[in-house]
């Protein structure tokens, strides 16, 4: 039986979520739990996307194929009685043979957090803790340039000279609420590190060290050495995902 899984986990002390050998990570944990209820059968889980070290989710999903007889609510109880406190099954629902949890997504949302306000260290794995004021007003301004369709390759850290770069956002949102900038965008998916260097160069735009309209330059540039740095990992959360 294959089995949609819902769940939730704070990234912090993981080395992000695909395993790695010899480190700590979320799909690992996840495969353990798994493996332990379906009998001792080694059990994989396909999740929608990887997030990095240090990145949390408060909505990723993955789907599992389980050979136990085993109900959705009994299934969501075994794991998170398998699972450390720092990852939650949210749900657990029985699916088509034929669905996939990653090839099956329309959208995905993710929301970066900035302080600018005074720095708090009971935040500083779940907020970057910036510290600064920074020109919102442009960095609105500056956002709206992602929306469409783009190829995206001077967003993506690694060497892309082959692989398609090109993705569509479609939302995007930037609100100041307590000191805390909240960054929003929604698309058809994202490449490794493309939502934190987009964050990065809204930054820079924000510190106003360019113009807004230089987000639109920097995408037709398709060089990564046109944007900025990479926003740290802490404070980015995948927060929605659309089948």
């Amino acid at each position: 039986m294959r089995y949609l899984i819902k769940f939730s986990y704070d990234g912090t002390n993981y080395s992000g979520f695909q395993k790695q050998k010899g480190l700590n990570t979320i799909e690992e944990k996840l495969e353990e739990a798994l493996t332990k209820i379906n009998d001792s059968k080694k059990t994989t889980i396909t999740a929608t996307g990887r997030t990095d070290k240090g990145v949390h989710a408060l909505c990723q999903y993955g789907h599992a194929d389980i050979d136990v007889n085993i109900t959705e609510k009994k299934l969501k109880r075994a794991l998170n009685s398998n699972l450390p406190d720092d990852i939650h099954v949210i749900s657990t629902e029985i699916v088509n043979k034929d669905f996939h949890a990653r090839y099956n997504v329309k959208e995905k949302e993710y929301k970066y957090i900035i302080n600018v306000g005074e720095y708090n260290p009971l935040e500083r794995n779940y907020v970057y803790q910036y510290n600064y004021e920074l020109n919102v007003n442009n960095m609105k301004k500056a956002i709206k340039y992602f929306e469409g369709e783009h190829d995206f390759r001077s967003f993506v850290t690694d060497n892309k000279e082959k692989e398609n770069c090109v993705r569509t956002i479609t939302y995007t949102n930037i609100e100041l609420k307590d000191n805390k900038i909240i960054i929003t965008f929604r698309g058809n998916g994202f490449l490794r590190y493309q939502v934190r260097n987009m964050v990065g160069l809204l930054i820079k735009i924000g510190e106003n060290k360019i113009s807004p309209d230089s987000v639109d330059k920097i995408i037709e540039s398709k060089d990564r050495t046109k944007a900025s740095k990479t926003a740290p990992a802490e404070g980015l959360y995948l927060t929605k995902v659309i089948y």
